[in-house]
């Protein structure tokens, strides 16, 4: 059994991640609980932890990863005495990926976070830790630019980028442009035009006729190196 407050944390950071592929910050988690202060969202994170709900991505800032959710598993232990509880289904067999395993993506060029490049087809590859990535076909993307830095994706960083055609408003995606230059940017569909966001308050949004805009795939994670 799962705390109210710990269920709808869980909640919260798995539509998040859907949603931008980023964890929220603990500001942004202390004001969706409505709680006083950071140091309840440490408690309510640290106790998913331990019942094997979150796992926190090494070397990365704000980097939390939904290993199981509310709905597919048990507590292992009672939960505190006059804790308000919410009781959950009997769980889904999951085999555990193992923490080591590396997948090959292929590395297709840089890509923009400012205006519209080119994102170049290559042979090189990027080897990845299997636990950041979900279902599907992935590639990845180096980042140019820092129109998407307020979303905490910075000039340098590998964009992990599972392959899809189709997005919903408010996703980051892979946009192609006029079939020829490939931008990384939220999506929105406005008055019949496709409008590609900034997360930057130095850059304005672009507009596009909807046939302008092809899009190659939702981001999925980032990777990032330091030196």
């Amino acid at each position: 059994m799962l705390t109210a407050k710990q269920r709808e944390l869980i909640v919260f950071i798995q539509q998040r991640l859907e949603e931008t592929g980023i964890s929220p910050s603990f500001e942004e988690m202390k004001e969706a609980l409505d709680l006083k202060s950071k140091s309840g969202v440490h408690r309510l994170i640290s106790a998913l932890e331990e019942r094997g709900f979150l796992r926190r991505l090494p070397n990365r800032a704000r980097a939390l990863e939904v290993i199981r959710e509310p709905g597919d598993t048990t507590p292992s232990r009672p939960a505190p005495a006059g804790d308000n509880v919410v009781a959950m289904p009997a769980p889904a067999a999951r085999a555990p990926e193992a923490a080591n395993d590396v997948i090959e993506l292929p590395l297709h060029g840089r890509i923009a976070a400012g205006a519209p490049i080119e994102a170049l087809e290559g042979q090189s590859t990027l080897p990845v830790p299997a636990a950041l990535l979900g279902p599907g076909e992935h590639y990845a993307l180096e980042v140019s630019g820092d129109s998407m830095v307020e979303a905490g994706i910075f000039d340098g960083d590998f964009a992990l980028v599972r392959r899809t055609n189709t997005a919903r408003d408010g996703e980051i995606v892979v946009a192609l442009v006029r079939g020829e230059e490939a931008t990384l940017k939220y999506l929105r569909r406005e008055g019949g035009k496709v409008r590609l966001d900034p997360a930057n308050a130095a850059y304005d949004p672009q507009f596009y006729a909807p046939g302008e805009v092809e899009v190659q795939g939702k981001l999925a994670g980032l990777l990032r190196r330091y030196h």
